[in-house]
């Protein structure tokens, strides 16, 4: 028995995070999956997966990590938790792209937000893990780039390694913060699954809104591309955000917006990268908050 791994285990539980053993050494489930599974035990009804199977028990993390040095996954879902994962470039980008860390912190600049101060994580790869207590009366789940590149988040159907674990690449240990502060609103309101509509439009109304959709797109562009040094970022992010509404209500293509404003910011002066940064935070913020429609005047 591995102590420094069963007392990861341990401590993970003893927050109220609900564990199952990763293969040793990796972060890959050690459970069983669904063709080899034996049908009984915790299975015997059915096959449970690793979320349905992690727990908070100290008996069974004892047992369980006696066989082996397993490294420890922590169940986001079940342990009420939303992690954000500040990923590392891959090795194959280029040398000045930027991390997941650095996005997210000019993510809380631009849109006026302190970096939150919570239990942190350093990955083996040298990103890091953010936890937060996910709100109980709504279930995130996970997402992948929604928030800015290379920040991914984890909740229901997702895990993360937790500190103690190691792996080729590294160790993974706690950094800051002794306790996972809630998510913060604003955080939460780029999550939050888009409710559904209640009703369709009417033609008439459908076609109404994209002509003046048409029109929106064709001045905030203009607005963008005529920003001086010094605003237009500022320009870009208030664009986004005011044409994101028109994506919502399916007025305006994603893709279309996307390549209007990006070429707008990039004649300004602004970096290519940094364009497309702004854009996808500030489109999934306002298609987050547009999703029923309203009167566009």
């Amino acid at each position: 028995m591995n102590a420094r791994l069963l007392n990861a285990a341990l401590e993970a539980a003893a927050r109220g995070w609900h564990v199952f053993p990763l293969r040793p050494g990796t972060k890959r489930p050690a459970l069983h999956g669904e063709a080899a599974c034996p049908r009984t035990g915790p299975c015997t009804e059915g096959h449970c997966k690793w979320e349905q199977r992690a727990t908070t028990d100290a008996d069974r993390i004892r047992a369980t990590w006696s066989y082996a040095d397993y490294n420890v996954g922590i169940a986001t879902g079940p342990s009420g938790l939303l992690v954000v994962d500040l990923d590392m470039p891959k090795t194959d980008s280029s040398a000045d792209a930027p991390s997941g860390a650095t996005t997210f912190t000019a993510l809380c600049e631009r849109t006026g937000h302190a970096v939150p101060d919570t239990y942190r994580v350093r990955t083996a790869s040298g990103g890091e893990h953010l936890y937060f207590t996910a709100p109980h009366d709504i279930r995130l789940t996970n997402t992948a780039g929604t928030i800015a590149p290379l920040v991914d988040t984890r909740a229901w159907g997702g895990y993360v390694v937790a500190a103690g674990s190691t792996t080729p690449a590294g160790t993974y240990d706690a950094v800051s913060g002794s306790v996972a502060a809630p998510l913060p609103a604003w955080l939460l309101s780029i999550l939050k699954p888009a409710p559904k509509a209640s009703q369709a439009p009417s033609v008439a109304v459908t076609t109404q809104s994209r002509r003046y959709a048409d029109m929106a797109l064709a001045n905030e562009t203009r607005n963008v591309a005529g920003a001086q040094r010094g605003a237009r970022e500022a320009k870009l992010f208030a664009a986004a955000r005011a044409l994101g509404r028109f994506v919502a209500w399916g007025d305006l293509p994603r893709s279309v917006v996307e390549a209007a404003l990006q070429e707008a910011g990039e004649a300004t002066g602004l970096p290519a990268s940094q364009c497309r940064s702004t854009l996808r935070s500030a489109l999934n913020w306002s298609i987050s908050h547009n999703q029923q429609r309203r009167a566009a005047a």
